[in-house]
């Protein structure tokens, strides 16, 4: 597997669908110490799935933690994920996600917003106007 750049942009980021592809995603993130980032296909629909303990040097500063958890809610309260997904402190995952493509979109923000930069998140999860 190629490595990741960090952040990782959309087309970039690894489907683990199944347990096999998971597995190896997970594999070489802890290989590179670098976050987990991964799509996966359950039935029809996405999730987006991220985990910092690959990363064990890897820090979140509470500013992004908490725009993270924010956005998260923004899409729980949009109906574009499921109510039980996970917003952190360690382990990210949104569930139930209509498309490939905006689960991709998901992940490169979430993935650049763990390593500082909301500037995407904001994009994909914009504030209620």
């Amino acid at each position: 597997m190629e490595p990741l750049p960090t952040p990782c942009p959309a087309d970039r980021i690894p489907d683990a669908t199944g347990l096999d592809a998971f597995e190896a995603v997970g594999k070489e993130a802890a290989r590179q110490r670098v976050v987990f980032i991964a799509v996966e296909q359950q039935g029809p629909l996405w999730a987006v799935k991220a985990d910092t303990l690959s990363a064990p040097q890897h820090t979140i500063d509470t500013t992004v933690y908490n725009a993270v958890r924010e956005a998260v809610i923004r899409l729980i309260r949009a109906r574009e994920i499921r109510p039980d997904s996970s917003a952190g402190p360690v382990y990210f995952v949104l569930h139930d996600v209509d498309s490939e493509e905006r689960a991709r979109e998901l992940a490169a923000a979430l993935h650049a917003a763990l390593y500082g930069d909301l500037q995407p998140l904001t994009r994909a999860v914009p504030h209620a106007s």
